[in-house]
């Protein structure tokens, strides 16, 4: 690792945290606005192995809120360009880009048990339900991103069990979908917010669901709440065994 770089880390956590941090292996599903500032965050936060997962190119109205997202990024794959931010930050983490869309039929292709944890922030249900469920397979800890769209107040964002939820519709969706897999927790990061009404009423994105408003700071606090659980969790004295 760059010389130094994790001292006021360290400072805080300690050598031995520090060093399971180095070991720990994260997937990250979904680098928007959320997901993006998550995996910045495990970066600088020195966790070794970082896997992420988007089929997405930049696009110019992710400018308003995703970190990845320049004038210069435009219609680049985002997980290329996560990659080539995190090399920047650390040359020595190692950084796996999936240009994937995580759904059922492409699940199949990797496995979750070589994760030490799992940040989910896609907005697929489909995709939520299934890495959720085959994280519990195979007892990988998880935190799970509900919506940040069409919300103004990031001090309403708060860690919960799902089960303990209130307010967010995708939430509520979340409950009944895992309840009926027999999934009997699930920590997520979701808003009290009150959803305020979409201006522009009509819009659709290409797979025709409504698009939410957004803004800058509420999905990047969202994705800075998940990467402090992650760590968090990654140097308690129970954390999962590193994978090679």
């Amino acid at each position: 690792m760059v010389s130094d770089m994790f001292s006021r880390t360290r400072m805080l956590l300690g050598v031995e945290a520090m060093e399971r941090l180095k070991n720990a292996r994260v997937a990250v599903f979904g680098i928007g606005g959320v997901g993006g500032c998550a995996a910045e965050a495990l970066v600088r936060s020195g966790v070794g192995e970082i896997d992420i997962f988007d089929h997405d190119k930049v696009s110019v109205t992710n400018l308003n809120r995703q970190i990845i997202a320049t004038c210069e990024t435009i219609g680049r794959f985002k997980v290329d360009v996560m990659k080539e931010r995190a090399l920047s930050i650390n040359p020595d983490v190692r950084v796996n880009a999936h240009k994937c869309f995580y759904m059922p039929d492409t699940a199949e292709n990797y496995d979750l048990s070589a994760y030490s944890y799992i940040i989910d922030a896609i907005d697929t249900v489909t995709g939520k339900i299934e890495i959720i469920t085959r994280a519990a397979a195979s007892d990988v800890p998880v935190i799970s991103c509900m919506g940040a769209g069409n919300k103004l107040d990031a001090s309403r964002l708060e860690v919960a069990d799902i089960y303990e939820t209130s307010v967010c519709p995708l939430a509520r969706i979340m409950r009944r979908e895992l309840k009926k897999r027999g999934i009997k927790k699930l920590k997520v990061v979701y808003s009290r917010e009150e959803a305020i009404r979409n201006f522009a009423e009509g819009e659709n994105d290409e797979r025709g669901r409504a698009v939410p408003g957004s803004v800058a700071f509420v999905p990047a606090a969202a994705g800075l709440i998940a990467a402090g659980e992650v760590v968090r969790g990654l140097i308690a004295a129970d954390t999962r065994p590193s994978h090679d």
